[in-house]
């Protein structure tokens, strides 16, 4: 996936089929569907794919604990179907993982254990594990530095967790071999009429100023939550189809819960879930749902989200968890689709919808990671009505995903899948290679030579957040190791010492929002 080569396929000219608008989990998903189609496919994002929500998860491939309380069944049996496709068909960046709720009442013990039995009976052929009642020995054996006072026991189910932003990419690359030609840092500035339907659009390449106008039968605006921006450029209107939500994620040292089991707390001070979860060798703990204002690229955690969360992991844990602790704090804005005025964002569907407007834009609205297949099964289906004479069956439902591997060498390089040995391979061609861009960390600059032939990244943020994500493990260490990387790129970019510099400074302040520092 080299941008050069994608770049000249944007530019060979020609209508196509399909335009989509955002390359996030929703935008890259519809990639893949619309080209193993047949349909010629292109796919812009303004920045790098998964810059925004879709790199700022919780980690977790599942079907809704909470929404099965709030009785939304049908969305809980979609989104544990679609569980299952995404372990399937992606193992190296998703898998089973066992979570265990602690209970300090003798009745919780049956209350969540029997909405847990259900939650996995509704899962059906595609169940992970068994939910089991656990004693108090077994429960502080599954989590190790729970607080034990008072605890009564509990229980065990299994879910799934993956990595967002790689799997991202593996979307992309997914996309980008059944035909699709994705480009990244292409920012849509305008659309093209003809009369009052929508046919094309303008875009600039956000690299070089290149301007371009491309054509297409069909448009579709999956930019998350930023699409209302386009949906009023498009329509003309201050329609509003997006409630926006902020989630906030700290990571701190694994010694806090250093099992290879999840928490899971079931409600929190505010009616929420909240999970601690080993991820990337660290501890991930969140999230949040604070309604916002106003969306932006970077959301900010509020002070009081960051003592929230701590407030609520330190009634389980022995230690305590404190802001000197954090390694990095990550958030994200969720894409909701907008319910009554006054709706509590909490407790808002996470369904998605499908419209096309007055305009014949296709605009998408609400779902999520885990059900970004089925979100773009049910876009490309209504695209498909634009070209009735052909045969247009949706193909993903078996469909293995770049990079299919179920290896399991308990290597950071495991997310790779079947490109691993192609890493490694270019260690071995050049040692130099194998040097870490951080002595803590095992990413070298292997890595980041990978990241730019094959894999779009043109900046540093790109390496360092998105592609081995060292901003969302340890945002103090990424800072440090930004100068190795930026020297890295600009040697296979062919950029001068002022990029270098330029590329370090506009990092190290990004990264300041990603420490305890900020909110």
């Amino acid at each position: 996936m080299n941008r050069a080569a994608q770049w000249e396929q944007l530019t060979a000219g020609g209508e196509w089929d399909i335009i989509i608008i955002g390359g996030g989990a929703t935008g890259l998903a519809c990639a893949v569907d619309a080209a193993s189609r047949g349909l010629r496919t292109l796919l812009l994002e303004r920045s790098d794919f998964a810059k925004g929500t879709s790199s700022r998860a919780t980690k977790l491939v599942h079907g809704g604990v909470r929404y099965l309380a709030q009785g939304n069944i049908r969305l809980v049996k979609e989104a544990l179907a679609e569980r299952g496709w995404l372990l399937r068909q992606a193992p190296q960046v998703c898998h089973p993982l066992a979570f265990v709720i602690p209970v300090y009442r003798w009745w919780q013990k049956w209350y969540y254990g029997f909405g847990l039995w259900l939650y996995e009976t509704l899962s059906f052929r595609q169940r992970l594990g068994p939910t089991r009642l656990l004693s108090k020995a077994a429960t502080l054996e599954a989590l190790p530095g729970i607080n034990p006072v008072k605890l009564c026991g509990g229980i065990r189910y299994y879910d799934g967790q993956f990595d967002d932003a790689r799997l991202a990419i593996t979307l992309a690359r997914t996309a980008v071999t059944a035909g699709a030609t994705l480009l990244n840092y292409v920012a849509v500035t305008g659309f093209i009429r003809n009369g009052a339907t929508i046919n094309g659009v303008t875009a600039q390449d956000m690299v070089t100023g290149a301007g371009i106008t491309c054509s297409a039968r069909v448009i579709i605006n999956a930019t998350g939550v930023f699409a209302d921006t386009l949906l009023q450029l498009a329509e003309q209107s201050a329609r509003q189809t997006i409630t926006p939500s902020q989630g906030v994620h700290l990571v701190v040292s694994r010694s806090f819960l250093p099992g290879s089991h999840a928490l899971m707390i079931p409600k929190t001070t505010d009616g929420r879930v909240l999970f601690a979860i080993p991820w990337r060798e660290q501890l991930l703990i969140g999230t949040t749902d604070t309604p916002v204002p106003a969306v932006t690229e970077e959301p900010i955690a509020l002070p009081e989200e960051i003592d929230f969360i701590l407030a609520n992991i330190n009634q389980y844990t022995l230690r305590v968890v404190t802001r000197a602790d954090i390694k990095a704090i990550f958030t994200g804005l969720r894409p909701l689709a907008a319910a009554g005025a006054g709706t509590k964002t909490a407790i808002m569907p996470r369904d998605h919808r499908v419209l096309r407007l007055p305009s014949g834009l296709l605009h998408i609205t609400g779902g999520k990671w885990t059900t970004c297949r089925r979100m773009a099964e049910d876009a490309i289906n209504l695209a498909a009505k634009s070209f009735p004479r052909r045969d247009l069956p949706c193909r993903t439902t078996h469909m293995r995903l770049h990079g299919y591997s179920t290896a399991v060498n308990h290597h950071h390089l495991d997310v790779y899948g079947s490109d691993a040995p192609k890493l490694l391979a270019l260690t071995a061609a050049e040692p130099r290679l194998t040097t870490l861009v951080h002595p803590d960390y095992p990413f070298t600059l292997a890595e980041v030579v990978w990241a730019v032939q094959a894999e779009m990244a043109m900046t540093v943020e790109d390496v360092l957040a998105r592609r081995v994500r060292l901003l969302f493990i340890d945002a103090r260490a990424a800072v440090e190791a930004a100068p190795v990387v930026a020297s890295e790129m600009a040697l296979l970019l062919r950029r001068d010492t002022e990029w270098q510099t330029a590329q370090v400074e506009s990092f190290t302040r990004l990264a300041r929002h990603y420490t305890a520092d900020a909110g």
